[in-house]
């Protein structure tokens, strides 16, 4: 049994002790150009109106659970602990409208158009999906099916557009796709008149637990993340069925796809970001710098953005050519974690980022757990 008479280590246990020392060491990297945010980042999705690495994130100091432009990217949606959808002007970044009707947190949100009709649709921790119009914010449908909460949704890409001025007046029914801690992967058929899940009694079950990310590919098959410590590809030929499976090894997060490389890219509470080769399954490489779990990964062309409970965004290249040597082994990441030198200021933790409320504290743990 070890002893210590510094007052920061009194009751904590020797491992939790190690564990702060290690990230503490892990925090001085500079892997990916770290940009240091106050609180943690729980969600990043890309800037639609600039063709830069610039993101839109959401931390948990804010409340913030998950962030979302709508379709004419002139506000933008969050999803947030306070059981509420907060939305923002993008001119003027005054509030907007807020929406009220989860019993619990709100988890994902996402925007589409139907028949030239801007909607949003919602999933949260009370296992229910909540259809809501964007310029009133009344609520259009409400869907139940799942018997836990909502972790992520997704809009099936085959026979939707959003109605522009070449294709007419838009999808009038689109097909959603949501992902839960109940393990299973439902489909809903939602118009403005009506709404109905598909195969309600048959639900994808790819995943042993909780999944926590749904991605489409440009092929229209469905990549998935998972706590199982997987991710698949669900082939659209063969019913969503996986044709594919990554040992990522840990819970995972976040997969993210970069299409002229052929990658895929997963993170999660391993803290690094792993680049697989799609057609084959192999590891590429390993990206390490976050020293606390990764939840998003963004793409900006051939670059990633990652964010993490860290409290920073990082940057990658997905290029070939800019990936230095063999994948990482755990030898070589831990010379990698106590080499370098001084931290930046910026990048000192001080211990106080977040100022967590009980609710905030509760989603986090949640968060850092196995949901199955």
């Amino acid at each position: 049994m070890s002893t210590s008479n510094d007052a920061d280590h009194f009751f904590q246990t020797t491992h939790s002790i190690a564990e702060t020392e290690r990230k503490s060491r892990k925090g001085k990297n500079k892997n990916g150009a770290p940009i240091r945010l106050p609180s943690k980042i729980l969600a990043a999705i890309a800037d639609p109106s600039c063709s830069s690495d610039a993101v839109f994130i959401a931390e948990s100091a804010g409340n913030v659970r998950r962030v979302v432009v709508d379709v004419d990217r002139q506000r933008l949606l969050a999803g947030s602990w306070d059981k509420t959808i907060w939305s923002w002007s993008l001119a003027t970044r005054q509030p907007l409208i807020r929406y009220r009707g989860h019993a619990d947190f709100v988890k994902c949100v996402i925007t589409l158009r139907l028949h030239l009709t801007d909607i949003a649709i919602s999933g949260g921790a009370d296992a229910s999906i909540i259809v809501w119009s964007i310029r009133t914010g009344d609520k259009i449908h409400i869907l139940k099916g799942h018997t836990r909460g909502i972790l992520d949704l997704a809009v099936d890409p085959i026979a939707y557009n959003d109605g522009d001025e070449r294709v007419g007046h838009g999808t009038k029914e689109v097909t959603v796709f949501s992902a839960g801690s109940d393990r299973e992967i439902r489909r809903w058929q939602i118009g403005l008149e009506t709404a109905e899940q598909l195969d309600a009694d048959d639900p994808v079950l790819a995943h042993e637990t909780s999944v926590y990310a749904l991605r489409f590919d440009d092929d229209g098959d469905l990549w998935t993340a998972s706590a199982d410590g997987t991710a698949k590809c669900l082939s659209r030929s063969h019913q969503f069925r996986p044709d594919t499976t990554i040992l990522h090894g840990d819970y995972v997060r976040a997969v993210a796809l970069e299409e002229r490389g052929g990658y895929v890219l997963t993170a999660g509470r391993s803290e690094d970001i792993m680049v697989w080769d799609r057609s084959t399954g192999d590891l590429v490489h390993v990206f390490e710098g976050h020293y606390e779990e990764v939840t998003g990964l963004v793409m900006c062309g051939q670059r990633c953005l990652s964010v993490g409970i860290d409290g920073t965004i990082r940057t990658w290249s997905v290029k070939l050519s800019d990936f230095q040597g063999a994948p990482r082994t755990e030898e070589t990441d831990q010379q990698a974690l106590i080499a370098g030198g001084e931290v930046d200021d910026e990048l000192k933790d001080d211990g106080t980022a977040g100022g967590l409320t009980a609710e905030e504290e509760r989603e986090l743990a949640e968060l850092m757990q196995d949901d199955g």
